[in-house]
Order: structure tokens, then C-alpha cells, then sequence
């Protein structure tokens, strides 16, 4: 093992440990959120709405509240230890080591990623509880839960580089990324919206995640999954890019 891998790998763990070691700040809310969610979107308007695309209302909404989970916790999880890091300086430990600012933004966004996954996980978890859970396409739910948790890492990683205050953070995730995906087509289908706002929703990059992951699990997609992927692929080697160049250029790393 290079010294490279393994100074990745030692920032990798460090960030893994900070989020494992605090399950109930990190894990428990969206276990707690989310039987909520089922229990009245899915059990209480769910039998009087019926099935939507032949599945159960229950079975249709699983996987936009999968995507919900896994965006925000990703996203945390970069900004906030990027932000928290900048507020204490104790990133400035990271920043005077011999690892490359690669290895640096790659350990910072794995991490994240992971714990969108680990979420993502518990959320599919809870949704076991109240219904069975298909995996039609495993591939296609791998493929675009990995690309989905990395993209917003990366996006995590500009966004604590570039927040002044916790409040940034907040404003960030409260108003920013939760409405985009409300309105990402995961209570509903982009069928029963008339033509002007269902062109609208195509304007908004969460419904293509949601039917991306949609897809995966009960085979039901509204937009083709291998589009969507492409395009979310390249967008996050295009984040994952202006993490890197970010980090060499010490922006929001150094007063």
C-alpha cells in the first residue's frame, strides 16, 4: 500500500468514525422522519389514492424518500465537516499533510457518499416494515444511488468551502435541496401534472434521480434511466472537478 492510498484511506476512516460515532444525530432523524412519512403518505393517503403505474402508492413514493435521504445526508455530511473544519481550523491538520488535494476531495466526498448509502439503507429499512420493497433493476439502483451520493458530496464540499456561517448550511438544505425534491415527482406522477407544469418538473434535475432510483426498484420510470444516468454522471465528474480545483486554489481554506 502507497503512502497515497493510505493517507486516503486515514481520512477516510476519520470522516467515517465522526458520523458513526453519533448515530443518534446522524441516523436516528431520518429513521424517525421517514416512518412518518409512511405512516401518512403511505398508509393513511395511500389506501384511498390506490396504485400509481400498477404498484402500490406506498411502493411508488419508497424510492423518491430514498432519494431525499441519501441527497440530504450526503450533503450534510461533506459541508458540514468541510465548514466545521474552516470554523475550528483543525483543517488546517489535513491541509498541511503531504496528501494531495485529489486524495483530499476524494476521502471528503467517499465519506459522504457512504453515509448517504448507510441512510439510504435504514430508509429502505423502515419501508420493509410497511410494505415489500422490489428490486426490479439492482443495477440501475446501485448505479444511481453511488452517482447520486457522490454528486451531492461534491456539491457538499463547495457548499461548506463557501458558507460564512452554519446558517448557510441550513438554508442550504432546508430550502434548497428538500423542495427541489418535493417537487421531484415523489409523491406523484409527472402523468397526472398538465403539459405546461410537467415540462416545468422536466426543468428539475431531482425528478431524473428520482425515477433513476424509481426504476431500480419497481421498474417504473417516466424518463429513460440510461439518459438521466449519463447525464448525472457527467455532472458530477464536472463537480467533482470544481472540488479539486477549489482545494488547489485554497478557496475558503485560507483567511
Amino acid at each position: 500500500m502507497n503512502q497515497n492510498t493510505t493517507q486516503f484511506l486515514t481520512l477516510v476512516r476519520r470522516e467515517i468514525l465522526r458520523f458513526v460515532r453519533r448515530p443518534y444525530n446522524t441516523f436516528l432523524p431520518p429513521i424517525i422522519t421517514n416512518a412518518l412519512y409512511f405512516s401518512v403518505f403511505g398508509v393513511i393517503l395511500g389506501s384511498r389514492i390506490g396504485e400509481i403505474a400498477g404498484v402500490s402508492y406506498l411502493q411508488f413514493v419508497l424510492p423518491g424518500l430514498v432519494v431525499l435521504g441519501a441527497i440530504s445526508d450526503s450533503f450534510e455530511n461533506a459541508s458540514f465537516t468541510i465548514f466545521h473544519g474552516r470554523w475550528n481550523d483543525y483543517i488546517q491538520a489535513v491541509l498541511t499533510s503531504p496528501m494531495s488535494n485529489r486524495s483530499m476531495v476524494a476521502a471528503y466526498v467517499s465519506a459522504s457518499a457512504l453515509r448517504g448509502v448507510v441512510t439510504s439503507l435504514l430508509i429502505v429499512g423502515v419501508g420493509l416494515i410497511f410494505t415489500p420493497v422490489p428490486v426490479a433493476n439492482p443495477v440501475y439502483l446501485v448505479s444511481f444511488l453511488l452517482v447520486i451520493t457522490t454528486l451531492f458530496g461534491g456539491l457538499g464540499v463547495i457548499g461548506g468551502l463557501w458558507a460564512s456561517d452554519f446558517d448557510y448550511l441550513t438554508v442550504m438544505n432546508q430550502f434548497i435541496l428538500r423542495p427541489l425534491v418535493f417537487f421531484g415527482a415523489v409523491f406523484y406522477s409527472l402523468e397526472v401534472l398538465p403539459a405546461f407544469w410537467r415540462n416545468v418538473s422536466l426543468l428539475n434535475p431531482m425528478v431524473y434521480m428520482v425515477n433513476g432510483v424509481r426504476y431500480g426498484m419497481i421498474g417504473v420510470t417516466e424518463i429513460d434511466p440510461n439518459t438521466s444516468l449519463a447525464v448525472l454522471t457527467g455532472t458530477t465528474v464536472v463537480v467533482l472537478s470544481i472540488d479539486y480545483m477549489l482545494f488547489r486554489r485554497g478557496y475558503g481554506l485560507a483567511e
